[in-house]
C-alpha cells in the first residue's frame, strides 16, 4: 500500500513568493512608467516637470531620481521656475526632497527650490521649499506638464548661495539699499 504524502506550505512562504512577485513586477512596470506617472504613483501632480524630458532614472528602493531636459528652460506658473537641463532629488509619498536643478522667482530674485511637499490633498496646496520659508501654490496649477520656454539667461548657478548678492552687487544696487534701524520704534526701513 502506497501513501501519498502532501506536503503542506507555510504561509510565510506564500507570503514571501508573492512579496517576491510582486517586487518583480513593479520594477518591470517602472522600466516602462514615465517620469509623469511615476509622480502620480507618489501622490504629486503631473505638472511639477515641464514637457520635453528625455530621460530619467529613479531608483525604487532609495527614491533617487535625476531626470533630462533637452535644454534649461523657465514655466509660468503664479511665479516663474527655472529648470535646469539636469534636476534630481528624492521621491517620497507626497514629497520631494533633496532637490536640485529648480529655482523660482520672486520680483527680481531667484531662489533655489530644496524640496517639494503636498499638504493633505483634499487641502488642494502644494509647498515649495526655497530656504527660509515655504511657497504655497494651488495643486490644480500643477495638474499637466507645463510648455517650457528655452532659457536665454538662465539665473547664476543654483546650487551656490551667492547667485542673490551676485545680482544685487552686479546692478549696483548694493550702493542704492541699505538699512536704517530707528532706535525708537525698532522698525527696519529699505531706502
Amino acid at each position: 500500500m502506497m501513501m501519498t504524502q502532501l506536503i503542506k506550505t507555510p504561509p510565510w512562504m506564500i507570503k514571501f513568493i508573492w512579496v517576491i512577485q510582486f517586487f518583480i513586477f513593479w520594477l518591470g512596470l517602472c522600466d516602462s512608467m514615465s517620469i509623469y506617472d511615476a509622480l502620480r504613483s507618489h501622490g504629486l501632480p503631473m505638472g511639477l516637470f515641464p514637457k520635453g524630458v528625455t530621460n530619467y532614472t529613479l531608483d525604487v528602493g532609495s527614491g533617487m531620481f535625476e531626470l533630462h531636459l533637452d535644454q534649461a528652460c523657465n514655466a509660468k506658473f503664479e511665479s516663474e521656475l527655472h529648470y535646469d537641463r539636469n534636476v534630481s532629488g528624492r521621491l517620497s509619498f507626497g514629497q520631494i526632497g533633496n532637490l536640485s536643478g529648480i529655482a523660482t522667482q520672486e520680483l527680481f530674485l531667484w531662489f533655489p527650490v530644496k524640496g517639494i511637499r503636498v499638504d493633505v490633498p483634499s487641502s488642494g496646496l502644494i509647498y515649495f521649499d526655497v530656504g527660509v520659508v515655504y511657497k504655497q501654490f494651488s495643486l490644480s496649477l500643477f495638474e499637466t506638464p507645463p510648455d517650457c520656454l528655452a532659457s536665454a539667461h538662465p539665473p547664476a548657478n543654483l546650487n551656490d548661495g551667492r547667485f542673490i548678492s551676485d545680482f544685487v552687487t552686479a546692478k549696483g544696487l548694493d550702493r542704492e539699499l541699505w538699512l536704517r534701524s530707528e532706535k525708537t520704534n525698532n522698525e527696519v526701513e529699505v531706502i
